[in-house]
């Protein structure tokens, strides 16, 4: 049995010696080390020991006592994409059709697809797309397939991957501050920037053929990436099994172990109305769901295989409310047939787009961990 550590594959006794290792690390709040590899690690809201560098060779090493020039090393072990290149659709032809892809429809209507077997290898992609900064990102230890804008005010970001995981996954590091970004949270944890968020927008984690389906002009990342890398493996594929068992793939504090769902359970987390709901995607189906958060409307529009987006549910000044019929969307006030991308293709609101809302799919325990006041759906 094979367990995906970050970045490569291990063995399953590999998983365990680098739980052991982190253990020796301590408990409790280490305290901050001032500057560590330009780090401000007296501002924070996280302990060091819970922050874990993987070493990709013998487990991992808590940040409270990693040595600067180790942790200078394995910076960017991980490589961004800062200047990625774009396929049409016919470029994704090497893909598998039950491939995922982090899907992102850019201001002018754009589609770009991301296939996950690259953003596994690389898991940050900086880029501008129509005048909007994006970052995009990808933890494949808790699935966590999320974009946000780069901009922080009036500050442009750019960031790399630190190689650490805080509550097993992704810490991102922006190089204009080298503060360390929590990925699912969307926020900084040690450094400069302590406190801030970065802005989630709306994209959807699909199957390739799903999101070919939907946008069939879309571009996709190409696999020339400037890196000699095998995109073509498979990376945490059992990583649900492991940790719905209690195997993280490193140590996770309380809050990631969160029962109210089992901590594998995949997540479409949505914000509306300043409130956040985390769906189970697994429950929805190939359904409509009508609900609302906040103050706000919104509908979720599912189909089989794990393919969801959220939308705010008022188009033209009118509530609507969903179903799912006949292979297809319709709103139930003008019976008005529309597509999961959100677009009316038919009858009276034809032509008219759901607003999309920001979105984050990840597994559970990553979610628990960086909103543990979320509300779960319950049908």
């Amino acid at each position: 049995m094979q367990i995906i550590r970050h970045g490569q594959l291990a063995p399953f006794t590999l998983l365990l010696l680098a739980l052991a290792i982190a253990a020796c690390g301590g408990s409790g709040d280490s305290g901050g080390r001032g500057l560590l590899g330009g780090t401000d690690t007296d501002v924070r809201s996280v302990s060091l020991d819970d922050v874990h560098v993987d070493t990709f060779i013998a487990g991992s090493v808590p940040l409270s006592v990693i040595e600067e020039e180790r942790l200078l090393t394995l910076r960017d072990a991980i490589p961004p994409l800062d200047n990625p290149r774009y396929d049409d659709a016919a470029g994704g032809e090497w893909l598998q059709p039950n491939d995922l892809v982090l899907g992102y429809v850019a201001a002018d209507g754009t589609a770009y697809a991301y296939p996950v077997k690259i953003l596994n290898l690389h898991e940050i992609v900086n880029d501008t797309l129509t005048g909007r900064d994006v970052l995009v990102t990808y933890c494949p230890l808790c699935r966590s397939g999320i974009v946000y804008d780069r901009n922080l005010g009036e500050q442009l970001l750019s960031f790399g991957n630190t190689s650490a995981l805080y509550e097993a996954d992704l810490v991102m590091y922006d190089r204009q501050t080298l503060s360390y970004w929590f990925q699912v949270a969307g926020e900084a944890i040690i450094g400069e920037k302590t406190g801030a968020r970065l802005e989630p927008l709306p994209s959807v984690t699909t199957t390739w053929s799903e999101w070919r389906l939907l946008h069939p002009q879309t571009l996709v990342l190409s696999r020339d990436t400037g890196f000699g890398r095998d995109y073509d493996r498979e990376i945490a594929a059992d990583i649900q099994d492991f940790v719905n068992d209690g195997v993280f793939p490193f140590p996770v504090t309380d809050a990631a172990k969160d029962g109210r769902l089992p901590a594998g359970e995949l997540v479409l987390g949505v914000e509306a109305g300043g409130e956040r709901r985390a769906y189970p995607i697994a429950s929805l189906g190939d359904a409509a769901l009508n609900d609302e958060l906040g103050s706000t409307a919104i509908a979720i529009l599912a189909r089989d295989g794990g393919t969801a987006a959220a939308y705010a549910a008022t188009v033209a000044g009118r509530t609507l409310t969903f179903e799912r019929r006949d292979g297809a969307f319709f709103d139930a006030e003008t019976g008005s047939e529309w597509l999961l991308t959100g677009e009316a293709v038919a009858g009276e609101l034809a032509g008219e787009r759901l607003p999309a809302l920001p979105v984050r799919t990840t597994l559970w325990f990553a979610y628990a961990a960086a909103f543990p006041a979320v509300e779960v759906y319950e049908p």
